[in-house]
C-alpha cells in the first residue's frame, strides 16, 4: 500500500475515525491481566463488552473492566451477549447508557438459541428500530443473508456485522459469496463478527473488502492469546493492502513470470 493510500485510510464509526480494523473482545480471557496484554498486542481501538456479563460499575466492590481498558484509551463497546429477545437487548443498552455516561454506540445482538447462537433476526431488526428512535449509534450483528442486511441498514444501524460462522466455532468465512454480496451493496461500514479462527480468516475477510472484523474466542481461546492478539492485528493489516492493492485475475492455466516474447534466440 502506498504511503498517500495508507495515511488516507481509516474506519470510521459514527463519525469517529479508527487506524486500526481489528475489533476485539474482553470475554474468555484467564484474568485481566490478559485481557489487557491481548487487546494492547491486537491493535485494537474498539473493545466490545458484554454489559450483563462484566461489571461496568453496577457491581460496586467488584473488578470493573474499565480500571484495565480506560475509555479515554478505548473506545467502549457495549453489548447485548446473552440477550434472547428484543426489550432485553434494548433494556441492556439503555443501561449501558447509564453507565457510561450518555454512550450511545452500542453492538446489538438478539440471540435465536442457546446451542446455535444464530441471530433472531425478527427480534433484532424490532430492537434495531427502537434502539434507532431512542438515539443510539447501533452496530448489528446479523446473518449473512444480504436482504437482512439491507433492511438493517434502511432502519438507521450505522453498521451491519454479518457472522462469519457460529460464535466460538472457529470454522472460518463459510459463506465468503454472501458476505460480498453484503460488501457490495452496503453504504455503512460492514465488519464480519463471529466465526474467526485464526489470522488467515480475518485477511479473507478484509481481501473480501470488509471493513473491519471483530472477534473474541479466536484471541482469548487460542494457546497464546497474546501471541494470536498480534497475529490476528497482522492478518487484518495484510488483508486490507491486499483488498486495497487489487489482486490479479485468477486464470486457470500458468502465465509465465518471464514472458517469451521479445527474447534473443
Amino acid at each position: 500500500m502506498s504511503t498517500d493510500t495508507q495515511s488516507t485510510d481509516r474506519l470510521i464509526i459514527a463519525g469517529k475515525e479508527y487506524r486500526s480494523r481489528l475489533l476485539v473482545g474482553t470475554g474468555k480471557y484467564k484474568d485481566m491481566d490478559q485481557t489487557a496484554r491481548a487487546i494492547a498486542a491486537s491493535g485494537a481501538e474498539i473493545v466490545t463488552v458484554a454489559v450483563r456479563r462484566t461489571n461496568l460499575g453496577q457491581n460496586p466492590g467488584e473488578p470493573n473492566i474499565l480500571e484495565v481498558l480506560p475509555p479515554d484509551r478505548y473506545t467502549i463497546l457495549p453489548n447485548t451477549a446473552g440477550c434472547y429477545d428484543a426489550e432485553t437487548a434494548v433494556r441492556t443498552c439503555r443501561l449501558a447508557r447509564e453507565l457510561l455516561d450518555g454512550h450511545k454506540l452500542v453492538k446489538l445482538e438478539v440471540l435465536g438459541d442457546e446451542k446455535t447462537l444464530f441471530p433472531d433476526v425478527m427480534a433484532t431488526l424490532k430492537a434495531a428500530e427502537e434502539l434507532v428512535k431512542d438515539g443510539f449509534d447501533v452496530m448489528v450483528y446479523t446473518n449473512d443473508d444480504p436482504i437482512v442486511a439491507r433492511e438493517l441498514e434502511a432502519i438507521g444501524c450505522i453498521a451491519v456485522m454479518p457472522l462469519a460462522a457460529p460464535i466460538g466455532s472457529g470454522l472460518g468465512i463459510r459463506n465468503p459469496l454472501n458476505i460480498l454480496t453484503i460488501v457490495e451493496n452496503a453504504k455503512v461500514p460492514v465488519l464480519v463478527d463471529a466465526g474467526v479462527g485464526t489470522a488467515s480468516d480475518a485477511a479473507e475477510a478484509m481481501e473480501l473488502g470488509c471493513d473491519g472484523v471483530l472477534m473474541n474466542t479466536a484471541i482469548a481461546a487460542a494457546k497464546d492469546p497474546v501471541l494470536m492478539a498480534s497475529a490476528m492485528r497482522k492478518g487484518i493489516e495484510a488483508g486490507r493492502e491486499a483488498f486495497l492493492a487489487g489482486r490479479m485475475p485468477a486464470k486457470r492455466f500458468a502465465s509465465a513470470s518471464s514472458p517469451i516474447e521479445g527474447l534473443f534466440f
